[in-house]
């Protein structure tokens, strides 16, 4: 199996802490920044299957009961009279390789104007906007605390190190009830985009990784013998291996602010016969995603996502198409808010190495109930279940098919 060694570029890290350290100079400059926080801690009552976390086959975050700091979080912002803004997330989590870094960091150009046809931009380390369930602070779901299998992946695995320019025109400029817009970026370092769910298959949850992080997964045989794949147990998802230019393309359209559709391209560009000195492939990756949410009044929505794609990893060493989706009905009454979600997921292979067993698939249910005591304080408990398959798993003598369920019980503040 031939492997062609190729320089990474510089530590993202480095790039992030100098652009935090330019926006932390800029803001002592008399310039009031807007800080915004949150903390969840919760009690959990797992299953006993043993999480990727833990280097594991499970996919829930959880496989012991007992309390957690489930997120943590600090988001700087500011914006300027000549257009400007950044916006910095810093994250700790319990849970992963790494325990507290940078999620997000960006700077947005937004210039003044009363035009029809607008634009802005922004540049750093952030998400594409593919989607409508994580919208809260720090790119975090208002609706559960066990997110879809779509933003979980997202959350663990893409990040855009790039440049995003949009074009967009309000429909109250043009008397119009649609308002629209239009997203391309060009990006670096997210080579490894494809490993996890290449050989883990989907997970639920709510962690994101960080800027330098690594993300486990169990130490399957096909993948870690040195007479079969050869590649660590775990990934480090912001990498550039071949200096390729990765790009997305993204439309909105909204309905009176009512009615949202959201729809994305995305493709890595990564070189599949790249590999790193850890032994970490360039995984070239390309999916459709589209959102859409309709909000029935100002209480009740529905809202869901679908995403379909393929990875191809060397020769095609590995070679899959994946694809996921979930439904969601949320409504708020007063200080309650109460959402169902439905999910299900699954991974095909179609590569040259039958030993090493890339197909996957599952569904879950989860049923979330959140109450806001005050503009602060929340509480809030959650239900979920799923059935999942992994064929990979009998590579160590496991069973193939898992139930799984997780009940939390949550308290948040933010400020």
């Amino acid at each position: 199996m031939n492997k062609t060694l190729t320089s990474s570029l510089a530590p993202q890290s480095k790039t992030l802490q100098l652009l935090f350290l330019s926006l932390l100079l800029i803001s002592t400059k008399g310039l009031a920044v807007e800080v915004k926080g949150l903390v969840q801690l919760n009690f959990v009552k797992a299953s006993e299957q043993s999480s990727w976390f833990e280097e594991g086959t499970g996919i829930l975050a959880y496989s012991k009961d007992g309390a957690n700091v489930q997120q943590a979080l600090l988001q700087l912002s500011d914006t300027f009279s000549n257009g400007l803004s950044y916006d910095v997330v810093a994250n700790y989590y319990q849970l992963g390789e790494q325990n507290l870094g940078i999620s997000q960091a960006q700077i947005s150009y937004k210039p003044l104007s009363s035009a029809k046809l607008r634009w802005r931009a922004r540049v750093g380390f952030f998400y594409p906007k593919l989607s409508l369930e994580n919208v809260d602070t720090g790119w975090l779901s208002p609706f559960t605390y066990t997110q879809s299998a779509v933003n979980s992946w997202v959350g663990e695995e893409l990040r855009t190190a790039g440049l995003e320019v949009t074009l967009f025109s309000p429909g109250r400029t043009r008397n119009s009830p649609i308002s629209w817009e239009f997203h391309g970026s060009v990006f670096k370092a997210n080579d490894p985009l494809g490993t996890v769910i290449s050989w883990r298959g989907f997970a639920m949850h709510d962690r994101q990784s960080l800027n330098n992080d690594r993300v486990p997964f169990a130490p399957y045989p096909s993948v870690i013998g040195e007479d079969r794949i050869f590649h660590p147990n775990y990934v480090e998802p912001y990498h550039e291996l071949d200096g390729n230019l990765g790009f997305y393309l993204g439309a909105h359209v909204e309905y009176y602010k009512q009615s949202t559709l959201r729809y994305y391209y995305y493709d890595n560009q990564a070189d599949p016969l790249e590999v790193s000195h850890e032994r970490l492939y360039a995984w070239r990756t390309k999916f459709h995603s589209l959102a859409l949410q309709h909000k029935f009044d100002g209480n009740t929505r529905v809202l869901g996502q679908w995403l379909s794609g393929s990875s191809v990893m060397g020769n095609r060493f590995v070679y899959i198409n994946f694809d996921a989706w979930y439904l969601m009905l949320s409504h708020k009454h007063k200080a309650h808010r109460i959402s169902l979600r439905f999910d299900k997921f699954k991974v095909r292979e179609d590569d040259v190495f039958p030993w090493d067993q890339n197909n996957s698939d599952g569904h879950g249910v989860t049923l979330a109930w959140r109450y806001d005591l005050n503009k602060n304080w929340q509480v809030g408990v959650e239900q979920h279940i799923n059935k999942n398959s992994a064929d990979i798993r009998a590579t160590l003598g496991e069973n193939i098919q898992v139930d799984q369920n997780q009940s939390l019980a949550v308290l948040q503040y933010r400020w």
